[in-house]
């Protein structure tokens, strides 16, 4: 994990020849005060059970572009009336998602079509982003909610302006990526930030790190194994998601064409049957502080959650196999205690130090 990022050495080697390339044609001007310098290389750290996250070559993580994006993150001049930022419907105290079924913070007042996710872990997703993978990356994705109607409702020419008026910002982007603020700019600083959210002191983690038995009770310890069983088709591995999309059940008819498609799920992105009604795994991390659950907040509690699997799974031509037993009835199933059991383990995923973080939160208070 601490190894040295080739690619940004790639990175930089190539953007260094530019500069000597375009050096002989045009004088390039700083803003007042902004030294010229090379941004430094910002390495993540995180458990070796994660796994190896997603490279980017294309925009590596440094100290400074990370700095840019967690300013941006809470800065509502990126809204079209100012009063809105990618916090507004993140809360760092609810795993970065939003106790809304619907959020109302937009711009425009009116509710979203879907709930606000979690954000965290994301420097591993390979799959694309938005509940149905409508971005193909972290900084294809910060376009949405920017130029949205409802959400941030600016155009790309409207924050380069903005940004372009502010020296503060033409500094802190000379810094990060050597030129002056844009759009591609903020996609690629908020693309940063969001891969530094990194989730891993739960006490499950704890657990794992020191293998002793005592940071987890007798019923969390069942509940890991019945998880594993029951629910690691999909929640998989120890970041608990495949990062992948299925059809869970939710609803058994997909013939209402009046959202824009919204509620066909991933089908909406590929056209494939196959994802009719299919969305993408969420993780299990800190699931107990990011109620309400599914891609549309429907469902209020873990109970509830855990009740649909047990008990209410429509059967469709598009519900995943995997929530078909061997009889062909729909539901995943367990006892009144294995459900206890597992939604014990559940809340043992809860990292209140990620919850806390202070190089998490807003830079922009005073």
């Amino acid at each position: 994990m601490n190894r040295i990022n080739m690619s940004f050495v790639r990175h930089i080697i190539f953007t260094v020849t530019l500069v000597m390339v375009f050096s002989c044609q045009k004088e390039i001007t700083l803003p007042d005060g902004t030294e010229e310098s090379f941004p430094t290389i910002y390495h993540l750290d995180a458990p070796a059970y994660f796994g190896v996250p997603v490279d980017m070559p294309d925009n590596p993580l440094t100290v400074q572009g990370i700095a840019l994006g967690r300013r941006l993150f809470y800065d509502p001049h990126l809204s079209a009336n100012m009063q809105v930022s990618c916090a507004s419907c993140h809360h760092q105290d609810r795993a970065f998602a939003d106790d809304a079924i619907l959020s109302h913070e937009g711009v425009s007042g009116k509710p979203l079509a879907r709930h606000s996710p979690v954000l965290l872990n994301l420097a591993w997703a390979d799959q694309g982003f938005f509940w149905d993978g409508g971005a193909k990356n972290l900084e294809s994705q910060a376009f949405g909610p920017l130029t949205h109607v409802d959400e941030m409702g600016m155009s790309l020419a409207d924050i380069t302006a903005r940004l372009q008026a502010d020296a503060g910002y033409g500094k802190l982007f000379y810094g990060a990526f050597g030129e002056a603020p844009s759009a591609e700019g903020v996609a690629k600083a908020l693309a940063q930030f969001q891969r530094t959210l990194i989730s891993d002191d739960s006490r499950y983690d704890r657990y794992l790190r020191s293998g002793s038995l005592k940071e987890l009770t007798a019923s969390e310890h069942r509940g890991q194994v019945l998880v594993k069983q029951k629910c690691g088709n999909c929640h998989s591995g120890e970041l608990f998601t495949d990062y992948r999309f299925h059809n869970n059940g939710l609803d058994a008819d997909f013939s209402d064409l009046s959202d824009e498609w919204l509620h066909l799920g991933r089908y909406r992105i590929s056209l494939e049957r196959k994802d009719m009604g299919a969305y993408k795994t969420p993780t299990l991390r800190n699931v107990a502080v990011s109620a309400p659950y599914m891609h549309d907040g429907r469902f209020a509690t873990l109970d509830q959650v855990l009740d649909h699997y047990r008990f209410g799974v429509k059967a469709s031509a598009f519900t995943d196999r995997m929530l078909y037993d061997s009889s062909g009835n729909t539901g995943i199933s367990m006892t009144d205690q294995e459900e206890a059991d597992i939604k014990a383990f559940l809340l043992a995923l809860t990292d209140e130090q990620f919850l806390n973080n202070t190089r998490f939160s807003n830079p922009n208070k005073k």
